[in-house]
C-alpha cells in the first residue's frame, strides 16, 4: 500500500483496540446515546480501562462518573463524545491538553467542525465523526455504538450510520455477524479509505460491506479496495447518485450520457468491487459468498420439479444478465436416462415428478449438470426442502440428498444455489451447512448467482499507460488536430483558410465534396456556421463569401466530406473525473447519441482487446456486424481509436474531456469526422472557444477538433 495507507493502519489502532476508553456524556437513560455508549464500553471492561464522564458526577449503570476528563485518574486513549454540540470544542481541547489519542464524535452539527478536526490532527490525535453512529470491533470486544452486534465475518464501513445499522440487523437475521463496524459520519478527519486500509490486517474480516454517498478521493479509495480484493477480502459497495449530478457539468455528449454510477461501475470493475443496489441485495450476496465453497459463473443450468417454476426461473435469470447454457449431448443423454420420458431434459430441466418417486434424483440431476463443461452454476428451484415438512418420514432422506448436493458442488468446484418453498426448513439448514445458499424466491437466487459471478471474476489487468505528457496542449483547431492524429486517430484531410486567396487551387489539395466551417463558433447550425455538400471550388467561394460577410473574420476551415458507404456512426470519448480518474466511453453516435444513451465505459487506459469487449456490450453491437446484407464494419479500427483516446486522456493531465462524434466506421476503416477537446485551465486565465464540436444535424458532418478550456460551473450549466 501507499505510505498514506500505512500511516493510516498505524494511526487508527486507537479506534479498534484502545487500552482505555472514556465516555463523555454517559447516562442511565436507555433513550440517550450516553447510555448505549457507556453500556457498550463497560461490556469490554475486562479488556481495557473504562471511565465514564457526566457533568453531575452521578452514578451511571452502577459505576461512578467524573465531572470532566481532567478529573479522571488516568488519561484515556479514546474519548467518545455524546454531549451537546456547543460543548464539544471545550471537551476536545481539554482532551488534547491531556494527551488523548482519539476522539469518536456521535454529536452532529458541531460548530466549526472542520477547524476542530484540524486542531485534533495538529495535536497528534485523530477524529472519527462527527455525526457517527459509533464503532465496534469483535476481536477486541470494543462496542461504542447504538444497537447490538455479535461477532462474524462481515466488516461494515458506512457513511450513513442508520443504513449501516440496517445492514447489521439484516445480517443478524441471516445468522451472520460483524467483524468490525465503523460509521465514519462526516469524515472531518478519518475517512473511509483509511478505515478500509486497516482491514487488510484484520483477520476476522472476510468480506466488506461499504456504503458511501460520495467519492471525493476515489482514486485512492478504489486502489485500497483493489488491494483488499487481492488479499481475498472483496467489497460489496452500496451507493447513491444515479441522478448523475456530475454529468450535468460535462461539456461533451459522452459526459452527459454517463451517470455518476456509470463511472463508479467502471472503477468497480477495474478494482474487483461489486456494486449492489439495495441492502437486501448486499446481504444476499454476502451470505452467498460466505456459504459457497466453489466458484460461481454466469453460465447456468436450471433444474426443478415444476415446469412453471423452471420457466419463470429461466426468464428471471436472463433478465438478470445470466446465460441459460446449452447442454452438451453427453449431459442430455445422461439426463434422459434419469428423468421420465416426457420430462424436459434440455436446459431448464424439469424433473416431472421423478423427484417425488425418488428424492435421490435431485442429486443425480444436479451432479450431471455440474459435470457439463458449459455449466458454471446450477440453480435448483421449486419444492425441494419442503418434503420433510409435509411428510416428516422423508426428512432423513431429504437431508441426506441435501448433503449429497453440497458434496457434488464442492467436489467439482462449482456453485449450486437453491430456491425453495421452505427456506427455513431443516433441509435448508442442511444445504447451507453443505455450502449451498438457500433463499425463498427465484429473484434472490438469481441475485446471488449474479453477484457471486462478479466477485469470482478476476478484475482485468491494468493496461500499460504511456508516459505522461508534461507540455500542455496549445489552444486552437490545428494543435488539436495534430494531437489527435499523433494519438492514432484518423481524421479527414482539411485546410486552414485565412482569406479568400487560400481557396485558390483547393481542388489540388482536397477532394470534393467539401465542408466549410467557422471554427470559433460553438452552435454552428443555429448561426449558419457550417455548410456541407460543396461540390466544387466555385460553390466553396460563394459559401465562404456569404459566411464571412455574416460572421466576420476568424478561423475558417475546409474539410473533405466523408461519403463512404455502409458506415455506422459511433461516439468515442474520454473523461478525466476529478475524483475517480480517467475513463473512456464508446457507444452509438451521431445526432441521436444522447437519445439512445447506448454506451460502454471503462477506466482508462484500455487496450484494443478490452475495447472490443466494450463494443460487444453495446445494444447497437449487431449493427457493427453483417446486417441485412450490409457488410460488417472494421471493429478493429474502431477499437484502436477507443484505445488511443483512452491513452490520450490518461496521459494528458491538461485535458478533461475528449470526444469524437461521430466516428464513421465502414468496412474499410474508422474516421473521426467531428471532435471536441476540453482543456483544463487554472481559474483566472482567459477563456477561449477556438473550435468546439459541431452540431450533428447532417449525417456526413466533418471534423471539428479543438482545444477548449474547462468552463466554470456557472458556465457549464447554461
Amino acid at each position: 500500500m501507499t505510505s498514506h495507507l500505512t500511516d493510516a493502519q498505524q494511526g487508527l489502532s486507537v479506534f479498534s483496540d484502545p487500552a482505555s476508553v472514556a465516555v463523555v456524556g454517559a447516562s442511565d437513560n436507555p433513550a440517550k446515546w450516553g447510555y448505549w455508549l457507556a453500556r457498550g464500553a463497560l461490556s469490554g471492561g475486562h479488556r481495557r480501562t473504562v471511565d465514564l464522564v457526566n457533568r453531575t458526577g452521578s452514578t451511571v449503570l452502577g459505576h461512578p462518573t467524573a465531572p470532566s476528563l481532567s478529573q479522571l485518574p488516568q488519561v484515556p486513549e479514546l474519548v467518545t463524545l455524546a454531549v451537546p454540540a456547543p460543548s464539544i470544542a471545550a471537551v476536545v481541547d481539554g482532551g488534547l491538553a491531556l494527551g488523548v489519542r482519539g476522539f469518536l464524535s456521535i454529536t452532529a452539527r458541531i460548530p466549526g467542525e472542520p477547524e476542530l478536526a484540524r486542531r485534533i490532527r495538529a495535536g497528534g490525535a485523530r477524529l472519527i465523526g462527527g455525526n457517527s453512529l459509533g464503532i465496534y470491533d469483535a476481536d477486541s470486544e470494543l462496542s461504542l455504538a447504538w444497537g447490538h452486534f455479535f461477532p462474524g465475518p462481515v466488516a461494515i464501513v458506512t457513511q450513513s450510520g442508520q443504513l449501516g445499522s440496517e445492514l447489521a440487523i439484516r445480517l443478524r437475521r441471516e445468522g451472520i455477524g460483524v467483524s468490525r463496524f465503523v460509521s465514519v459520519g462526516n469524515q472531518s478527519d478519518v475517512d473511509a479509505t483509511e478505515v478500509l486500509a486497516e482491514l487488510a490486517t484484520h483477520d476476522s474480516t472476510e468480506i466488506i460491506a461499504l456504503y458511501l454517498e460520495g467519492f471525493s478521493s476515489g482514486v485512492e479509495l478504489f486502489e485500497t479496495l483493489r488491494l483488499l480484493r487481492a488479499a481475498g477480502k472483496p467489497t460489496l459497495l452500496l451507493t447513491v447518485g444515479a441522478s448523475s449530478a456530475s454529468s450535468r457539468l460535462a461539456r461533451s455528449h459522452t459526459g452527459s450520457m454517463t451517470a455518476d454510477t456509470d463511472l463508479v461501475d467502471a472503477v468497480c470493475r477495474a478494482s474487483g468491487v461489486l456494486r449492489v443496489r439495495t441492502p437486501a441485495e448486499l446481504v444476499d450476496v454476502a451470505r452467498g459468498f460466505l456459504t459457497v465453497r466453489g466458484v460461481a459463473g454466469r453460465s447456468i443450468a436450471i433444474a426443478g420439479d415444476s415446469g412453471g417454476q423452471c420457466g419463470v426461473a429461466a426468464d428471471v435469470a436472463v433478465d438478470g444478465g445470466l446465460l441459460v447454457a446449452a447442454l452438451s449431448e453427453r449431459t442430455e443423454g445422461r439426463l434422459a436416462s434419469t428423468v421420465p420420458e416426457d420430462a424436459a431434459y434440455e436446459n431448464p430441466v424439469d424433473l416431472a415428478g421423478s423427484g417425488e418417486e425418488d428424492l435421490q434424483v435431485y442429486a443425480s440431476v444436479i451432479e450431471d449438470l455440474l459435470d457439463d463443461p458449459g455449466v458454471q452454476t446450477v440453480v435448483l428451484t421449486g419444492y425441494f426442502g419442503l418434503y420433510s415438512e409435509d411428510t416428516p418420514s422423508l426428512a432423513e432422506t431429504e437431508v441426506q440428498v441435501a448433503h449429497r448436493i453440497g458434496a457434488a458442488a464442492q467436489d467439482r468446484g462449482k456453485a449450486v444455489v437453491v430456491h425453495t418453498m421452505a427456506p427455513h426448513s431443516l433441509v435448508a439448514t442442511a444445504l447451507r451447512t453443505a455450502g449451498v445458499p438457500v433463499v425463498g424466491s427465484i429473484e434472490r437466487a438469481v441475485r446471488i448467482v449474479r453477484g457471486l459471478a462478479a466477485l469470482h471474476l478476476a478484475p482485468p489487468g491494468a493496461t500499460q499507460k504511456g508516459p505522461a505528457v508534461q507540455n500542455p496542449s496549445e489552444p486552437g483547431y490545428w494543435p488539436a488536430r495534430a494531437m489527435l492524429m499523433s494519438a492514432g486517430v484518423a481524421l479527414p484531410a482539411a485546410r486552414h483558410i485565412d482569406d479568400v486567396d487560400d481557396l485558390t487551387g483547393l481542388a489540388a489539395a482536397l477532394c470534393a465534396p467539401y465542408v466549410l466551417k467557422a471554427g470559433w463558433i460553438e452552435h454552428k447550425t443555429e448561426q449558419g456556421a457550417v455548410v456541407l455538400g460543396l461540390h466544387d471550388e466555385n460553390a466553396l467561394r460563394v459559401a465562404y463569401a456569404e459566411m464571412r460577410g455574416r460572421l466576420g473574420d476568424g478561423e475558417y476551415v475546409v474539410e473533405e466530406q466523408d461519403t463512404r458507404p455502409h458506415c455506422v456512426e459511433m461516439i468515442v470519448g474520454g473523461r478525466r473525473d476529478s475524483a475517480l480518474g480517467p475513463v473512456v466511453v464508446v457507444g452509438m453516435g451521431g445526432t441521436e447519441a444522447e437519445v439512445w444513451k447506448d454506451v460502454a465505459i471503462e477506466c482508462a487506459p484500455v487496450d484494443a482487446t478490452r475495447a472490443l469487449a466494450m463494443l460487444d456490450r453495446l445494444r447497437c453491437a449487431p449493427l457493427l456486424k453483417t446486417f441485412r446484407g450490409r457488410p460488417a464494419v472494421d471493429t478493429d479500427a474502431l477499437a484502436q481509436i477507443v484505445a488511443s483516446i483512452s491513452q490520450l486522456i490518461s496521459t494528458r493531465p491538461d485535458l478533461t474531456e475528449v470526444e469524437l462524434n461521430p466516428v464513421r466506421v465502414s468496412p474499410q476503416g474508422a474516421l473521426a469526422v467531428d471532435a471536441l477537446v476540453v482543456r483544463s485551465l487554472p481559474w483566472g486565465e482567459p477563456e477561449y472557444s477556438e473550435e468546439p464540436a459541431a452540431d450533428h444535424e447532417q449525417p456526413n458532418n466533418q471534423t471539428e477538433s479543438s482545444v477548449l478550456p474547462a468552463h466554470r460551473p456557472e458556465d457549464a450549466l447554461r
